[in-house]
């Protein structure tokens, strides 16, 4: 849902943006969406297996599928920042050193640890209400993962700052590392949280962290889409098709909003006596 929604608004917002990054970024994307086909396939088949075998292929391939999406992604990510990436109108970028750069390398590195810390940090929480025997385990997991990310997030800046210096220098302005601050101290709160077993406020931090980051990213960015020289309004679309795209986002918001949020209230009900059942159909 969360793809179809970004790549239409930039397909109608920003036409040529949209041309451009297909265009020089077609591997990486191609590879990112083949991912996200294999961990839905993996998920799907190894829950319909009835044999350990293919359990153990169907999970190998959800596992790989669940490193391969954001690698690929953040590649593309690394790509743009580094200003790598013409519009449509100037032409079409290499179609490997794009992605495959220092700058890109790490900010695939960093998706990937990224992904798997918020996932361990939201499953540690979840384990604690269906299975606690695995709170230990997860929150290990999550503190490794943290840690990793730090580590990644600080070679990112290494890396960026020797590949693209442009944006190192605009990562330094006041907002842009407000963000970047604001998410290094919510991620080492994240770290005192999760050692205090503070299994929900870690939630609060954790997406935190990343989010500032990203936030950080993007006013760095500004107002670039495509750095160094393609601005948000010079590739904008006409303001008839911003309007109407602006009105369909914010009833399609008004509508998909209170379903999410029914979704992921149910998803966070525990089910009484499903611990004891699902364990009785596993005998």
């Amino acid at each position: 849902m969360w793809l179809i929604f970004a790549v239409v608004l930039l397909w109608t917002g920003f036409p040529a943006v949209f041309a451009g990054v297909a265009a020089t970024l077609y591997i990486p994307l191609t590879c990112a969406a083949l991912g996200i086909i294999g961990r839905g396939a993996g998920f799907a088949f190894r829950k319909t297996s009835d044999t350990v075998g293919r359990q153990r292929v169907f999970g190998a391939l959800f596992a790989f599928s669940s490193v391969v999406t954001p690698f690929f992604f953040g590649a593309a990510a690394g790509g743009i920042a580094s200003g790598r990436v013409p519009p449509w109108t100037a032409g079409r970028g290499d179609l490997l050193t794009s992605w495959w750069n220092p700058t890109s390398v790490v900010t695939g590195a960093l998706a990937v640890a990224v992904c798997a810390y918020l996932a361990a940090v939201f499953l540690t929480l979840d384990a604690r209400r269906e299975d606690p025997d695995l709170v230990p385990q997860l929150r290990r997991l999550a503190l490794w993962a943290g840690a990793a990310t730090g580590v990644l997030a600080a070679a990112g800046l290494v890396a960026v700052h020797a590949d693209a210096g442009w944006l190192a220098e605009r990562l330094w302005r006041p907002v842009p590392a407000a963000l970047v601050a604001v998410s290094a101290l919510a991620g080492l709160a994240s770290i005192g949280l999760l050692a205090a077993g503070r299994y929900a406020a870690v939630r609060v931090s954790g997406g935190l962290a990343v989010a500032a980051v990203l936030w950080g990213w993007a006013a760095a960015q500004y107002p670039y889409l495509l750095p160094p020289a393609t601005t948000v309004s010079g590739v904008a679309a006409t303001p008839a098709v911003t309007r109407a795209t602006l009105w369909a986002v914010l009833a399609g918001a008004a509508i998909l909003t209170p379903s999410l949020w029914w979704l992921f209230r149910l998803f966070q009900t525990p089910v009484r006596g499903s611990s004891q059942q699902g364990a009785e159909g596993d005998r």
